[in-house]
């Protein structure tokens, strides 16, 4: 026809290119939130590492693999170790073997939840929670005789954080337990922060002192609290693993 113009002949490697339908984004990982039993894809462990989680079937053996592992006296220096590293290190103190043990409670069908217990002049100890019959119960790893395991019998959390306020006591014996966090659940942070990660859970540490704390006691109980007397002092002093003696430099 006048005035129209023909098209040219697209040639076979754009019109193959043109017949190629766009690349989709790759899919992002499923989210882990509202999982209720995580597996070693989701929590992304070696099978050695997930074996020793998927033993620790009940709070009860979590406690005792807790307790019958060596106190981190942290002595290279402050620590935070990630679940990983306290499985490769085999020793813990309290927020590491809380991560732990939320761990393995996680593997077995139960959220992965952390307390924090705020204290005064002192430092904060972490557990980690579950519930039996609608009941608290907490497991801790700890080298005295105080912050230890809870039995499920608290009927609210400010019931379980009260059980430690009369053994919770500073260096100058004054009771400092003062406030007690809501739970946080460890399905909201990221694997790296808390179980996989090679160089310490100090963002879950920071989450803890950030999230919402109650006060357990008012200013005017916290005046009539009682000092802890010579022999409670003496009990204190007792603990399950001796700390190491440094070696002398030669």
């Amino acid at each position: 026809m006048p005035g129209s113009t023909k098209k040219k002949p697209v040639s076979g490697f754009l019109s193959k290119a043109v017949r190629t339908p766009p690349r989709r984004p790759a899919r992002k990982p499923p989210s882990l939130r509202h999982k209720r039993r995580a597996t070693m894809a989701d929590l992304r462990l070696a099978k050695s590492e997930f074996a020793v989680l998927r033993r620790l079937s009940s709070p009860e053996k979590i406690q005792a693999y807790l307790l019958d592992m060596q106190q981190n006296f942290e002595l290279k220096g402050d620590s935070c170790a990630t679940v990983r590293m306290v499985l490769r290190d085999k020793c813990a103190h309290c927020i590491e073997g809380a991560l732990v043990a939320a761990a393995a409670l996680w593997v077995h069908g139960e959220p992965p939840l952390l307390l924090d217990l705020r204290a005064r002049d002192d430092s904060d100890h972490v557990v980690a929670l579950f519930r039996r019959k609608g009941h608290w119960g907490c497991i801790s790893k700890t080298n005295g005789p105080d912050l230890r395991w809870r039995d499920p019998i608290y009927r609210s959390l400010r019931e379980l954080a009260l059980s430690y306020m009369h053994e919770y006591s500073n260096r100058r014996d004054d009771k400092s337990l003062r406030e007690y966090s809501v739970p946080y659940d460890l399905r909201r942070a990221r694997l790296e922060d808390w179980v996989t990660g090679t160089e310490g859970a100090w963002a879950i540490a920071e989450k803890l002192d950030e999230i919402r704390h109650y006060n357990l006691v008012t200013r005017p109980q916290i005046r009539m609290l009682v000092r802890r007397d010579p022999f409670e002092r003496k009990v204190a002093m007792l603990v399950q693993y001796e700390k190491p003696e440094h070696p002398k430099k030669k």
